[in-house]
């Protein structure tokens, strides 16, 4: 947990993301190869683990990375799916592999930073197992509104749910997922007065949205925008410190009020612990110049996130800080281990 406790958490993580234009990171690939040859590495195919099932966006993202890598090491980085138990399975294997640079993972934020909080006797350590490499990219939450619900902003919302009866409704993809969490943490911050209304995944939890079972929901943008253009559901706030991009119209739960709330989804490269240092600054070196790629930015603007980047120790700050906040937003929930 980094020093200076919760407020030097947020300090941390708006520093990373609010960086959310990538300079110039194309290097020449001479770079790489040097530092690489110092520890005669890669001299081997190279597993990149995706801890969650071919098609989602952890995956494509997996392997636009194995393919940037692949170009500039002139050897194979090959995606391995080890989906099971909310992404642990792909993390162990990672955690138990050697630290030698032939093993990856490319993760999302859930199993590294949510997941140890809600889940007992996990086989890995999320802040000790692993060296972070690369954050590469990020997407905020979306509260999204059921049409009929007649609010216009959040102080509005906090405003109905006192007023109606056992309070609104909120649905998730289940106890404890980032929905979930960032409904309590909704809820601990202004004193809205909500029933959590839990699903087994984000899906069936849409479709209890749009059928009018729930009142709102937090779902991750890419997958609510096209609820949200198609008049759906009504947006009512963004997640992130910032607007997005992607949804400039949408304010965010900190411009109506709500302060200090922060909270999204994010994806990242990282290896065991103990990998060579040689071995993680030639993947951080070849990580910027992957990320700096037009078609790169093209493929992630599609999913709507925004690439981040930075070096492995600003990084590793990130994932201590993000775990400390999911953490303290689980223990506010009164979701206990199990």
């Amino acid at each position: 947990m980094p020093a200076g406790g919760r407020g030097a958490g947020r300090a941390t993580r708006r520093a990373v993301l609010a960086g959310l234009a990538l300079p110039s990171l194309a290097l020449p690939s001479l770079a790489f190869s040097s530092l690489a040859r110092a520890q005669g590495w890669p001299d081997r195919p190279v597993r990149i683990v995706s801890p969650y099932p071919p098609g989602g966006s952890t995956d494509a993202l997996a392997r636009l990375v194995a393919e940037g890598l692949r170009a500039r090491f002139g050897q194979s980085f090959v995606v391995e799916n080890r989906p099971g138990a909310g992404g642990a399975i792909g993390h162990n294997v990672v955690a138990q592999a050697p630290a030698d640079g032939t093993t990856l993972l490319f993760s999302a934020a859930g199993p590294l930073v949510v997941t140890p909080h809600t889940t007992a006797r996990l086989p890995y350590d999320a802040l000790r197992a692993f060296q972070p490499v690369k954050l590469v990219a990020a997407s905020p939450l979306v509260l999204m509104l059921r049409p009929s619900v007649p609010v216009a902003d959040v102080r509005a919302l906090v405003a109905l749910s006192h007023e109606k009866p056992g309070g609104l409704s909120y649905a998730s993809f289940g106890i404890g997922s980032s929905a979930h969490l960032c409904g309590e943490m909704f809820r601990a911050a202004t004193g809205a007065q909500l029933v959590h209304v839990p699903y087994n995944g984000s899906g069936p939890a849409v479709a209890g949205l749009l059928a009018g079972d729930t009142d709102f929901m937090f779902e991750v943008l890419a997958s609510g925008l096209p609820h949200i253009q198609g008049g759906r559901v009504r947006a009512l706030a963004v997640t992130s410190a910032e607007r997005s991009p992607f949804a400039p119209e949408v304010p965010t739960m900190q411009q109506q009020g709500v302060a200090g709330y922060e909270a999204g989804t994010w994806f990242g490269l990282l290896a065991p612990a103990g990998t060579p240092a040689a071995v993680v600054a030639a993947l951080d070196q070849a990580m910027d110049g992957v990320m700096a790629e037009a078609s790169f930015q093209a493929a992630l603007r599609q999913q709507s996130l925004l690439a981040i980047g930075g070096p492995p120790a600003r990084f590793s700050a990130f994932l201590a800080s993000e775990y400390e906040k999911w953490g303290a937003a689980a223990r506010a929930a009164g979701i206990e281990p199990s």
